[in-house]
């Protein structure tokens, strides 16, 4: 069956299309795409992972369906509370 991985940094992005056996898992497919030869900074076994935008809380044992699109999240640089806190305070003085 037909599936997609995909990663990105604010400069980058890179889809890959692959073709995994039935009960493929999303970290299988992930390790299988070939990324980290372009993005070396991926982590698999560390890296947050999803299926269309949903975050996938155990992609060692989530199963693809065919057409899925797996993607690899990047580590937050800073908390989304401290950066909303960070904003507010730009945003008073000027």
């Amino acid at each position: 069956m037909r599936v997609e991985v995909a990663y990105a940094t604010p400069e980058r992005q890179e889809i890959v299309t692959l073709e995994v056996a039935v009960g493929t898992t999303v970290y299988t497919a992930a390790a299988q795409s070939g990324l980290e030869r372009v993005f070396p900074e991926i982590d698999y076994e560390h890296a947050a992972m999803g299926v269309f935008g949903k975050v996938v809380k155990r992609p060692h044992e989530q199963v693809l369906r065919a057409g899925d699109r797996v993607e690899i999240y990047r580590p937050l640089k800073i908390d989304p509370k401290d950066a909303r806190i960070q904003r507010a305070r730009k945003k008073k003085k000027g």
